[in-house]
C-alpha cells in the first residue's frame, strides 16, 4: 500500500511546545509556566455580551469576512489609536485566532521556491507553515544581539528568491520588542528591497516600557504590511478563538477566498464578544497589563538571583533565560526541573535550532505560583 500521508507532512516536526507537555499530562501538583495563555478569564462585560447574543438568538452564520459591525469596530479602534485607515469591507478580515491568519496569510502570499524570512527564536508555526508550502524558511538568529533583528542583519538575509518577513513583536519567546526609532530603520531596509512584511502583534497592548508602535503607520509602511492581531491575549479570550488581519484589499481577498472553503466564517458569539471588547474592555486590559508587569519584576529578580542570565522583556509575557550556565541543555533542565520539582517550562529548541541553551517561561501565571516556582527551581539548581 502506497503511503497515504504526505511527504511534506510526515516531515514536519510536532509542535515542540506540546510535544514536551505531553509529559505534564497526568501529573499532579505541577506548577506550569508553559503554554502561553493568560490565567485571567475573559473580563465579565465580554463574557456577558456573548451570553448576551445566544439569548437574543444570534446563532447563525456571518459574512465571510466576519460581522460588519465587528470590522466597523476594529477600522474606527485603529484609526484612533495608531491613525492608519483600513476600509472595513475590503481591508480586514476576522479570523479564528492569528494561528489561521498566518496561514491564510502565507497560502496566499507565497510561492513554492520563495524565501520567508523568520527572526529568531520565533513562534513554532511560523516556519512549518512556509515550509508546507515548498518555501524555504529562513531564520535569522538573533540571539547575538540580545534577540533584537537588526538593519544590518536583516539586509544580509535578503537575496531575490526572498518573499516576504514574519516580523512579531513584542515576540514570542523573548517579549522583544522595539522603538519607533528602531522600527523605522527596519521598515526602510524593507521597502527598498520590496520584500513584504507580514506583523504579528498579537502582544501589541502588553508593551511596558514604551508605546507600541503599530509597523503600518510608518511612513511606506501600509501598502508593504499585513497586520495581523487579536483579543486572545490582552483581553483574556484564548478559547473564543478570534484574530482580525489588516492589510492591502488584494491581500484580504485572497486570503477570504481560502478562508470560505475552510472555516466559512468565526463565530457569531465570539464576535460578538469582541466588539465589546473593543467598546468597554480597555480598563481591563490596563490592569492585566499592569499586574503582568509586576510579574516581570518578579520572575526576572528571582532568576538572575539563581545566576540565570535572562534579559527584562519588554512585552508579552515570557521570559526566555540561558541555562548554559547550568552544565544542562534546555531539554535537559527542562525535563529535570519537571520531574524532581514538577516545574513545567518550554526547551528553548521548540523556537529554533539555535536555543539548546534555553528555556521559555510563561509568567501568565499568580504571583503564588511563580513564587513557589522560583522556590522550587532554586532547590533544583542546588541539588545538582
Amino acid at each position: 500500500m502506497k503511503d497515504r500521508v504526505s511527504k511534506k507532512v510526515k516531515d514536519m516536526q510536532p509542535s515542540g511546545i506540546r510535544a514536551f507537555f505531553d509529559l505534564v499530562l497526568g501529573m499532579k501538583d505541577v506548577i506550569s509556566l508553559g503554554v502561553g495563555e493568560p490565567d485571567f478569564v475573559t473580563p465579565w462585560q465580554i463574557r456577558e455580551a456573548g451570553i448576551y447574543s445566544l439569548e437574543e438568538g444570534f446563532t447563525s452564520y456571518t459574512s465571510n469576512k466576519g460581522l460588519m459591525k465587528l470590522r466597523l469596530s476594529i477600522s474606527r479602534y485603529l484609526k484612533n489609536k495608531t491613525g492608519v485607515q483600513y476600509c472595513p469591507d475590503e481591508e480586514i478580515l476576522i479570523t479564528v485566532g492569528v494561528s489561521e491568519a498566518v496561514d491564510l496569510a502565507l497560502r496566499t502570499l507565497v510561492e513554492p521556491g520563495d524565501k520567508v524570512l523568520i527572526p529568531s527564536p520565533s513562534y513554532v508555526s511560523y516556519a512549518p507553515l512556509t515550509e508546507l508550502l515548498g518555501a524555504e524558511a529562513v531564520r535569522i538568529d538573533t540571539g547575538k544581539n540580545n534577540f533584537k533583528l537588526t538593519p544590518k542583519e536583516l539586509e544580509k538575509h535578503i537575496d531575490p528568491r526572498t518573499k516576504l518577513m514574519i516580523f512579531n513583536y513584542p515576540a514570542n519567546p523573548t517579549g522583544t520588542s522595539y522603538t519607533k526609532k528602531e522600527l523605522k530603520e527596519i521598515n526602510r531596509v524593507l521597502l527598498k528591497h520590496s520584500v513584504f512584511c507580514i506583523t504579528d502583534e498579537v502582544y501589541g497592548d502588553l508593551t511596558y516600557d514604551f508605546e507600541h508602535t503599530h509597523f503600518a503607520s510608518l511612513a511606506g509602511a501600509q501598502k508593504n504590511t499585513l497586520y495581523l492581531d487579536g483579543f486572545s491575549k490582552s483581553y483574556a479570550m484564548t478559547g473564543w478563538r478570534i484574530g482580525f488581519a489588516c492589510g492591502p484589499k488584494d491581500i484580504i481577498a485572497g486570503m477570504t477566498k481560502i478562508h470560505q472553503y475552510t472555516i466559512m466564517c468565526v463565530s457569531i458569539t465570539a464576535q460578538m464578544a469582541a466588539c465589546e471588547a473593543l467598546q468597554s474592555g480597555r480598563s481591563a486590559v490596563e490592569e492585566m497589563k499592569r499586574e503582568y508587569r509586576r510579574r516581570r519584576e518578579l520572575i526576572v529578580d528571582g532568576l538572575q538571583k539563581m545566576g540565570l542570565d535572562c534579559l527584562k522583556p519588554d512585552g508579552a509575557f515570557y521570559v526566555f533565560p540561558c541555562v548554559k550556565k547550568t552544565g544542562m541543555n534546555a531539554m535537559q533542565f527542562a525535563e529535570g526541573l519537571l520531574k524532581t520539582q514538577k516545574v513545567a517550562v518550554v526547551p528553548g529548541t521548540a523556537f529554533g535550532p539555535h536555543y539548546e541553551n534555553y528555556i521559555r517561561i510563561s509568567y501568565a501565571s499568580s504571583i503564588e505560583n511563580l513564587k513557589e516556582a522560583l522556590v522550587r527551581m532554586k532547590a533544583f539548581l542546588q541539588r545538582r
